[in-house]
């Protein structure tokens, strides 16, 4: 997702900070990389974090297993910036050349580093493996390489050179960013101590798209002269980050809150959660607060929505169960949708949605059900119901709502917009909201 940086739109003003912001940048290797098979998470998440800690980048550049480009992008970095970031082909594979290219580039000989070499014994040892040369080959680091985390299961090295600092970090997403949040970012911090304060903060929203989104902005963004706002299409959510710059934390964090209660203003019951919170988690909670179970019945989504809601700890307080009824027999035999309904409607429709909903709520007994059924795709449309229709309902004691939807995008895309879509209305229902309209 790193493309997504380019549309980060910004307005402020750096005529006092510019002079202590660090910059640099950060180049990511591997030929997955080049290739569409594996998204840059790594350079996405590296930029987010850097940028959160009031430091630049100036630069993300991605090359394959390349030893010449590879070469040609550190040398220009290390011209450019005052620190450096770089990701993979520090393993122990043939295309892992990372190593031999900061040795050469540097002109530092790779030489046995026994801290890592003994590391690596300890981990063949315990699994009872043999010592290989592959194995052995991830102990030899430019000469003058000191380990980032040399007691922690995950590590890379750095190397100071002149007046830039260079991170070489593991290409596996989960070990770059333990290093990144638990070693990198105190370590520039403490070097660069004359960094502003800088704190961000990622408001979600759900229901309204990111041109939509822009335009409700113009008034807000127009007037905060040290604020930066970024929108992030996160499928199928939308992500608003804020970033503000100062001198005095305390003022920032009063600022950041007020300014949040004018989005929350500007975007009303869009507006899901705020930080690392996720719909099924705020949806838990709600239902936890209020003491309200729930199940559902799927079909079109395959199971999807009950995985979502179940992902979350401690969802056995609230959830009972649901039921996947792909087929008509199933809807009739598990869910008591009458065969009338089924035959006169068909299957993709609001009065079967609302039986499967009655009928699931009946089942395990819940004081809320959802029920969804639909045309993923890519076959079985018509032009009445064409591929992406998707009816949703929900059902309590109070009431039974179905609506009409219709869902772009491929099949996977189509499913998870309906659970999302499932988990937001009852997010609406307990608090009160309206519900979003369908077609």
């Amino acid at each position: 997702m790193m493309w997504q940086l380019d549309f980060i739109l910004t307005w402020h003003s750096d005529y006092f900070f510019i002079n202590y912001t660090m910059f640099g940048e950060i180049i990511t290797i591997g030929n997955e990389l080049l290739s569409g098979r594996t998204p840059d998470i790594n350079g996405w998440y590296a930029a987010g974090r850097l940028t959160a800690s009031g430091l630049r980048v100036q630069r993300i550049t991605t090359v394959g297993d390349d030893i010449e480009k590879a070469k040609n992008a550190l040398k220009e970095a290390i011209k450019r910036s005052e620190f450096v970031i770089i990701t993979g082909g520090l393993g122990s594979t043939e295309d892992d050349i990372t190593n031999e290219i900061v040795a050469e580039v540097l002109n530092r000989p790779l030489r046995l580093n026994k801290e890592m070499f003994s590391r690596i014994k300890r981990f063949v040892n315990r699994r009872g493996i043999k010592m290989s040369p592959s194995m052995e080959k991830m102990a030899w680091m430019p000469e003058g390489s000191k380990l980032l985390n040399p007691k922690g299961i995950v590590c890379g090295f750095s190397i100071e050179i002149d007046h830039t600092i260079l991170f070489f970090l593991p290409g596996v997403p989960d070990q770059m960013k333990h290093l990144m949040d638990k070693v990198v970012i105190p370590m520039l911090i403490e070097r660069y101590q004359t960094l502003p304060v800088v704190r961000q903060r990622i408001i979600k929203v759900f229901g309204i798209s990111e041109p939509q989104i822009a335009e409700k902005f113009k008034g807000l963004t127009k007037s905060k002269s040290n604020i930066s706002f970024g929108f992030y299409p996160q499928f199928p959510e939308n992500h608003i980050t804020i970033t503000i710059r100062g001198k005095d934390e305390a003022e920032i964090l009063m600022q950041m809150d007020e300014v949040e209660q004018e989005i929350r203003k500007i975007l009303g019951y869009y507006v899901f959660a705020v930080g690392n919170d996720s719909m099924e988690a705020i949806v838990g909670r709600l239902l936890k607060e209020k003491g309200l179970s729930l199940s559902t019945a799927e079909s079109c989504t395959g199971g999807l929505l009950g995985n979502m809601i179940t992902d979350v700890p401690g969802s056995s307080r609230y959830f009972k169960g649901g039921i996947v009824a792909y087929s008509n027999e199933a809807k009739h035999g598990l869910l008591d949708v009458s065969t009338r309904t089924l035959r006169e409607h068909g299957a993709v429709s609001e009065q079967t949605v609302k039986e499967m909903a009655r009928g699931v709520k009946e089942l395990f007994r819940s004081d809320i059900a959802v029920a969804i059924s639909g045309i993923a795709g890519p076959e079985g449309g018509s032009s009445e119901k064409p591929v992406g229709t998707v009816f949703i309902c929900l059902a309590s004691d109070k009431l039974i709502d179905a609506r009409r939807f219709y869902f772009m995008g491929t099949r996977e895309q189509i499913k998870r917009q309906s659970a999302m879509m499932a988990l937001d209305f009852i997010r609406r229902y307990i608090n009160g909201y309206p519900i979003l309209p369908g077609i």
